[in-house]
């Protein structure tokens, strides 16, 4: 039954039960009653008839005159087609047959010289025959299929396979001791005779295919004759004179029998074919014997050219005669031209003429059957046509009383629906969500009690909606099977690898040998990437990773724990990172999502390329992490479907083994409410994550309110925006405006519930866990600072971070522009370094040392750096502690110098500006360099960085420039496809495939 396109089945949620027909109002009329209706009539009047009767009599008459007149013809042309295709698939199985037959016969003939030689049974000659002979039987076997089921045709089968059944044992005993004389022509005669039998089958009545049948039969008697003609023929050429005398004679004699059997086939073919079936054999004859004395005259013309003696073999009759003889000897038939290879060729091309005159036969019996059943079928059509035009009207009619089915059959429908499209889609999405044993499964049969073929339907419906509680309830426990293997894998896995990740901190507490420490890391690191994809299998079981923290950690803490689960760990660059706090449940997780977004940056980005993490403080007080690559970047397809799947995560199927981080991502993130999108990335290529932290899961880092002794800043001007524009606290930018999408969401998704009782920011190594010390990423990311530092001094390298983190920036806003420190304009031009002013968001590259810095989970080593000259410049000064019981400061920043705070003294001082007066416009005039504070920071060397490139980076950046000029111009050639540059950017075939 079609549903209609706006029907509710194309929307799982909407269980909107299908349009129903609206019901005709009856109309309650009254009619006034004068006077008593008149009687309706006899009971005999057709008025009065039944509805049943009504449709009989109406039917009556076509069906009278269709089975009288149309039923007999029908039933004629039926039979009649029905016996044609009979003998057209007769036609086929017999034309398998006989190709089958012939490469018997060839077989054996063409196996005589290679077995009487002694050259055994894997010559090419006889492997091919018999392959030869192999193939055709799998065909032979493939039009049985078809065979019509006759008592006839059964036992020609039967002969057929009973004489094939002996075929592997006559072929090993082939032309041996164990088959003396002429058994082995013999052997193969009776295997390939009743396949030449199976031509008597073919017929028709009296049609003409039963003279094809005659005629072929007599024609492949004549083909069999000839063949073994051949055979013996080798045999008896390649005997030995003395070793076989005995067996010479009854070879002579087999021989000269079937040379005359094949005159008396010939001879029959010629009387009982058509007159033009024997007048081509004669032709073929003809041209067969021209084509042989054209080769002998080509045989003896080359003998002469080599000075060589050829002796032309005589016509095929006088050979036979010869051979018989009783005094021939291969040396007497030789001296005559009498060779195995002169009457190979004699007689094959006789036999030959013989297979090609069988072949056309066949085919043309084929074609005579398939035209018999066209015509069969066609009148079949008409006759029926007839017949089905005379019974249309009585059909016509009698579709009226089937609007009495119509009620039953609407009531079975909507209830169908209704099963098909809201009950089970409920049942089956409980089961998944809930365990089976707590589902009610019991069905609600469907409301027709009628005991028709309707009510039987509603039955079996019913039957089939309880197989489909069952199947959905089983396949609910299998899953929960199979999650409990997944879990039961992974917690093993896990153990092991928890085992071995102690062994190595062991052993790198007591190993003093850098080198050796340095290879101890590099397995850490290994250990660590190991358990995180064991911890993915506890994902897809829906199972939690087990590790927490009961005290809060910072957020800088957790990126660089991810980071340091990432196997290019060395390309990620972390920057403005605000100062706030991750709860402790949430922690485990939201390492292992940043992990699997930064392992996918990494992955498919250039290894020249660096991956960029920033996260910003929103007005909501949600934290948003933006992780940008350089990468191929995707299609607009590709960026709506992963949205959607990471907004939705599917359920488990096959389909997770594709894209397993992706799945990962979803599911964790749905665990804390936690949102994630990927965008283009605003640069020429690559793509951007975006994680948005809700609010339950951080704390802290809230920006502070301005005060009216602030100096005028940049911030002043951007607060004072137009009335229109909405207002956001200090520094902080909405979600919206850094392309992240709300509107994928619900009102609810994100809001994760608060802890109960949420530890203070700031204490977030004191209070996690013991025994999970040595098992957290973060944990161990921190307390491997002392050794790494140890192992640093023993190798010369400085204590630096391995990447160059910027101080955590201010809430919603970007590291500062290192060009605002510059002297103003007008002061001394020495005060301005001879340097290019890196733009803002740029980072100095460093190198990676090799891979002696490797850092643990988490612990950032600090490779060689070649700005190791430069101080920090944009490492900001923290405030002292208020108090002694106040939070402790973050690690990695200490206070001012007390150099640095008696400037800051004296720059307080100077709140009153020094003024040259004033213009005629009542400005005041600024003196150069009257307020510059003494004793100002020392400007550090801006001597460029020097980068050593190897000649294939040199050629590979030198090509990619040319590339991108050369498409820079194409496009500006092109306007009419800037449309579409988009999808080009972003998708496998761009531009920036180069990187990869």
């Amino acid at each position: 039954m079609r549903r209609t396109k706006g029907t509710p089945h194309q929307e799982r949620g909407n269980f909107t039960p299908p349009p129903r027909a609206a019901a005709a109002s009856p109309v309650s009329a009254v009619a006034p009653v004068a006077e008593p209706l008149p009687a309706s009539g006899s009971a005999l009047s057709p008025r009065n008839w039944r509805v049943r009767t009504r449709l009989n009599a109406i039917l009556l008459i076509p069906v009278v005159i269709a089975l009288v007149f149309g039923g007999l013809r029908v039933n004629s042309s039926i039979d009649t087609w029905q016996q044609a295709q009979d003998a057209e698939r007769v036609a086929h199985v017999v034309q398998a047959a006989n190709t089958y037959a012939f490469a018997i016969m060839n077989e054996r003939d063409a196996s005589a010289a290679p077995l009487l030689a002694g050259k055994g049974d894997k010559n090419d000659t006889v492997v091919k025959a018999r392959a030869a002979t192999d193939e055709a039987a799998e065909a032979f076997r493939a039009e049985l299929h078809d065979i019509p089921d006759t008592e006839a045709l059964r036992r020609r089968v039967t002969a057929i396979d009973e004489a094939e059944a002996k075929l592997p044992k006559l072929r090993q005993a082939a032309y041996t001791a164990a088959l003396k004389g002429v058994d082995t022509e013999d052997g193969y005669a009776l295997i390939y005779r009743p396949l030449l039998a199976l031509t008597n089958e073919l017929g028709l009545g009296t049609s003409n295919i039963t003279g094809f049948g005659k005629s072929l039969y007599a024609i492949t008697l004549t083909e069999s004759a000839a063949s073994l003609d051949r055979a013996i023929g080798m045999h008896l050429l390649l005997a030995d004179p003395v070793k076989d005398e005995k067996q010479l004679p009854a070879i002579r004699m087999a021989f000269a029998s079937y040379a005359r059997l094949e005159a008396i086939a010939s001879e029959e073919f010629n009387f009982g074919s058509r007159p033009k079936d024997g007048e081509r054999l004669q032709q073929l004859l003809q041209e067969a014997q021209a084509e042989g004395e054209r080769q002998i005259k080509e045989a003896a013309a080359k003998a002469q050219q080599r000075n060589q003696l050829f002796v032309a073999p005589p016509e095929f009759t006088m050979m036979v005669g010869d051979m018989v003889s009783p005094l021939a000897t291969p040396d007497n038939l030789s001296a005559k031209g009498i060779t195995p290879q002169s009457w190979w060729a004699s007689s094959t091309s006789k036999v030959d003429v013989y297979r090609q005159a069988e072949k056309e036969l066949a085919q043309e019996a084929v074609d005579e059957a398939n035209r018999i059943a066209d015509n069969a079928r066609t009148d079949a059509f008409v006759n029926s046509g007839v017949a089905v035009g005379a019974l249309f009207v009585a059909f016509l009619i009698a579709a009226l009383m089937a609007r009495q089915m119509a009620r039953s059959l609407r009531r079975l429908r909507n209830a169908a629906f209704g099963v098909a499209e809201q009950r089970l889609p409920m049942l089956v999405d409980q089961l998944s969500r809930t365990d089976p044993g707590q589902v009610d499964t019991r069905v609600k049969p469907i409301p027709v009690t009628s005991r028709d073929e309707v009510g039987e339907v509603a039955r079996a419906f019913d039957q089939v909606h309880r197989e489909a509680v069952r199947l959905a309830a089983e396949q609910a426990l299998l899953r929960g099977n199979l999650n409990a293997i997944f879990t039961n894998l992974s917690h093993r896995n896990q153990g092991l690898v928890e085992r071995q990740l102690e062994l190595i901190s062991t052993l790198e507490e007591g190993e003093a040998d850098p080198d050796q420490l340095e290879n101890l890391f590099q397995m850490d690191h290994l250990a660590t990437r190991m358990r995180r994809n064991g911890e993915n299998l506890l994902v897809l079981a829906g199972e939690e990773i087990g590790r927490s923290w009961d005290s809060p950690v910072p957020l800088l803490d957790v990126v660089r724990a991810a980071t340091s689960e990432v196997e290019q760990y060395e390309r990620i660059e972390v920057t403005g990172v605000p100062d706030c706090q991750i709860h402790g449940t949430a922690v485990t997780d939201l390492v292992h999502l940043l992990a699997e977004l930064l392992e996918n940056a990494t992955t498919f980005s250039s290894p020249q390329t660096k991956v960029r993490v920033t996260a910003t403080r929103l007005p909501d007080r949600r934290v948003m992490i933006e992780i940008h690559d350089k990468g191929i970047g995707l299609t607009a397809e590709d960026f709506a479907d992963i949205n959607h799947r990471l907004a939705n995560p599917p359920a488990v199927d096959a389909a997770i083994s594709q894209r397993m981080g992706l799945f990962v991502v979803g599911r964790l993130s749905d665990r804390h409410g936690i949102r994630v999108q990927l965008r283009p990335s605003g640069e020429q290529s690559g793509t951007t994550s975006l994680v948005m932290l809700p609010e339950a899961i951080t704390f802290g880092g809230a920006p502070e309110a301005m005060t009216p002794e602030e100096e005028f800043t940049v911030s002043r001007i951007i607060d004072n925006r137009p009335a229109f524009q909405p207002r956001h606290a200090a520094g902080q930018t909405p979600a919206a405006d850094l392309g992240f999408d709300d509107s994928r969401y619900g009102a609810g998704y994100g809001q994760a519930p608060a802890p109960q009782s949420p530890p203070a920011p700031g204490h977030g190594l004191a209070g996690r866990d013991q025994d999970t010390e040595i098992l957290d990423p973060v944990s161990r990311s921190l307390a491997r600072e002392e050794r790494r530092q140890a192992l640093e001094a023993r190798v010369g390298r400085p204590n630096r971070p391995l990447f160059r983190d910027e101080a955590p920036a201010p809430d919603g806003l970007a590291p500062a522009d290192p060009a605002a420190a510059l002297p103003p304009a007008g002061g001394p031009q020495q005060a301005l370094p001879q340097q290019p002013v890196p733009q803002p968001g740029q980072q100095p590259p460093y190198d990676d040392g090799g891979r002696s810095a490797l850092p643990r989970r988490g612990d950032f080593g600090a490779p060689q750096d070649p700005y190791a000259q430069q101080p920090q410049q944009h490492q900001q000064p923290q405030q002292p502690p208020l108090s002694p019981t106040g939070p402790q400061q973050p690690v990695g920043f200490d206070p001012l110098p007390a150099d640095d705070n008696n400037r800051w003294d004296r720059a307080s001082g100077l709140r009153a500006p020094q003024t040259g007066g004033t213009t005629q416009s009542g400005l005041p005039k600024r003196v150069p360099r009257a307020n510059l504070v003494e004793g100002t920071a020392p400007q550090p060397p801006q001597s460029g960085p020097q980068v050593s490139r190897s000649p294939e980076d040199v050629r590979g950046r030198l090509s990619n420039l040319r590339r991108g000029v050369e498409q820079g111009r194409g496009q500006g050639s092109r306007p009419e496809q800037n449309d579409s540059s988009f999808n080009q950017d972003f998708g496998p075939g761009s531009t920036y495939d180069q990187e990869r």
